[in-house]
């Protein structure tokens, strides 16, 4: 039997926080996956933990010291707003405390119906499943801040959607699913005193640093708005679309949250939508750091009571943090653009020169249809003098010469650089991957298991990406972008 050492801080907030909620059992649970590295930071203790996985993560044996809930939560739904969402298909297991001292929540998607499932059937089809699990461990993997995956389990049954599908469980960790519209649900409500609260709870668990300072709640904004402003600069530099950034799925931690419609761009383009259910392109590729404020304003409405007890000069304080989150997010995605093409911050006088070269890099990749990782990865392997590996590069462009006079600026720009070479392709070989989960790869893996009961194309490519800068031999299928009736042109929630 596993054992979580449970410390379950939420239940302290109070019941109209939540809806206390019991798993509904699933007919024949089987493990797919076990993430064992991540129990073991989680502290989670047993004889046998395989033992048990399928039972626990699959919602059929509630472990001692969970208090399962279902959260609730309001949201602007593609700009619409819905005063009661929640949980409708998930539950908060509990709380534990990491081996780094760290809080964070185990949560279980797939368990059945709750308070807040409205018409739906509280579970999910395996596919979602799946796909989850390779997307969040995969932005693990290249360094973004995400909930991580514990677990994925087979239920052993049918889920109706379109058609009949086999139904999973994925059992996610994070610092915290609270979420924008976790606030709005008691803003909507006027219960100023539970935004209080829920305020106080993210100030203890994910910024405990800012809890004595001389305005808590106005340098909570202020961190909300600094780390989404970086999360969503991360996003644009792997070419991620989150693809359905509501702000239910938007988390006070500021890690990525949600993994539904979402996708890896392939070929560039700046308005490259995935969702099947963003008609009107609201959700974009390039859309995203725009609706990061659009969605940062709706949780600073729901401060302004605790902001200042003038309402004016709540508002102007909300106002002033905002601001700041241009700023932020200009200074992280060039930042990372830079790594990306190999130049440091050599002075101020290059941020415009830089940030041009970035942009027509990407107006050339975008009018040429060229893969967006592959791009990178291969400028990634040249030298500060032409060779023969440039036409690896230019290859992927549809007219090779319109990318020759943007290497000639490249190089010129590399001489201003004050290390070497070698140092050079070190940096950008970091942080430019060879595999992402592209959508031809998940889809297959997806077949496989829902039509075949196959996950050996599901376990093949999770273990590909977990070594997602490392050129690995005989994996060069993984990184290549699909053929032409391999592309995926709509990805979906789901639900």
């Amino acid at each position: 039997m596993i054992q979580f050492p449970f410390d379950n801080r939420y239940l302290a907030l109070g019941e109209r926080f939540f809806d206390k909620t019991a798993p509904t059992p699933v007919a024949a649970p089987e493990l797919i996956v076990f993430n064992a590295s991540l129990a073991a930071q989680l502290g989670l203790a047993g004889d046998d933990i395989t033992a048990s996985a399928a039972s626990i993560f699959s919602g059929n044996q509630v472990p001692q010291g969970a208090a399962p809930l279902a959260m609730a939560y309001a949201g602007h739904q593609f700009g619409h707003f819905v005063p009661q969402l929640g949980d409708g298909r998930a539950l908060l297991l509990g709380e534990v405390t990491a081996a780094d001292g760290t809080r964070r929540d185990i949560h279980l998607k797939g368990s059945g119906r709750t308070a807040f499932s409205r018409n739906g059937d509280g579970r999910s089809a395996l596919g979602p499943v799946l796909r989850e699990y390779l997307l969040s461990e995969a932005m693990h993997r290249l360094g973004v801040p995400t909930t991580s995956a514990l677990a994925a389990v087979a239920s052993g049954e049918q889920v109706a959607r379109e058609r009949l599908l086999p139904g999973g469980v994925i059992t996610r960790v994070a610092s915290s699913f609270v979420r924008v519209g976790t606030f709005q649900y008691f803003s909507a409500r006027d219960d100023v005193a539970a935004i209080e609260a829920l305020a106080d709870y993210m100030l203890e668990k994910s910024y405990p640093d800012l809890r004595a300072a001389d305005k808590p709640y106005v340098a909570l904004l202020r961190a909300v708005v600094q780390r989404q402003a970086e999360l969503i600069a991360r996003w644009m530099q792997i070419g991620f679309i989150h693809g359905v950034m509501n702000t239910d799925n938007m988390a006070i931690s500021g890690e990525t949250i949600d993994y539904g419609p979402c996708a890896f761009m392939d070929s560039y383009h700046p308005d490259q939508v995935f969702s099947s259910i963003d008609r009107n392109g609201r959700y974009a590729y390039s859309n995203q750091p725009p609706i990061g404020l659009w969605n940062l304003s709706r949780f600073a409405e729901t401060l302004l009571p605790l902001l200042d007890d003038n309402a004016e000069a709540a508002v102007k304080c909300a106002y002033e943090v905002l601001e700041t989150y241009p700023a932020h997010y200009e200074v992280h995605w060039l930042a990372g653009m830079r790594d990306k093409c190999g130049l440091s911050a050599v002075d101020e006088t290059h941020d415009d020169a830089d940030k041009a070269l970035i942009e027509d890099l990407l107006a050339l990749m975008a009018g040429n249809h060229a893969d967006f990782t592959l791009t990178f990865y291969h400028l990634s392997q040249l030298q500060d003098q032409p060779s023969a590996r440039d036409n690896e590069l230019r290859a992927l462009f549809d007219d090779p010469t319109q990318i020759d006079d943007w290497l000639k600026r490249w190089r010129r720009r590399l001489l201003t650089e004050r290390r070497p070479e070698h140092e050079r392709l070190r940096a950008m070989q970091a942080v430019n991957p060879v595999y992402i989960p592209r959508n031809h790869q998940i889809e297959a893996a997806i077949r496989a298991a829902e039509d075949e009961g196959d996950y050996t194309v599901f376990h093949a490519l999770h273990e590909v990406l977990q070594t997602p800068f490392t050129r690995q031999p005989g994996k060069d299928p993984y990184m290549q972008a699909p053929k032409p009736e391999e592309i995926i042109e709509h990805t979906f929630c789901g639900t």
